[in-house]
């Protein structure tokens, strides 16, 4: 599927197909994954939904008496969310547990 997108862009967009080509193997990394939970590795979801809550409460702050008023914000919103996401359970993590756990015996041991 990479040499069709290849064949397609790479007149328009040389650097950037390029840059692709070279790093493919990096690029692709997750499809060693189960498919279930393939998803959830490669989204940015958790990384967009923290930073429009760190925004959320610090704009009606309209000024802080310092930066380090302003990283306890944000050092308390990410607390937060750990506690709230440690209990949660992933979509499809119980379905590739075992399949994870060989993935890490191999590389691990």
């Amino acid at each position: 599927m990479f040499q069709q997108f290849e064949s397609k862009w790479s007149s328009k967009y040389p650097r950037e197909v390029q840059s692709w080509a070279n790093e493919l193997d990096v690029l692709l990394t997750f499809m060693d994954y189960p498919s279930s939970i393939r998803s959830v590795i490669y989204t940015t979801n958790a990384i967009k939904r923290t930073i429009k809550e760190i925004r959320k409460r610090l704009k009606p702050m309209n000024s802080l008496n310092s930066l380090e008023a302003a990283e306890k914000i944000v050092y308390l919103t990410i607390q937060d969310f750990n506690e709230k996401w440690a209990e949660r359970k992933l979509r499809g993590f119980a379905e590739a547990q075992e399949a994870l756990q060989r993935m890490f015996e191999e590389r691990y041991h």
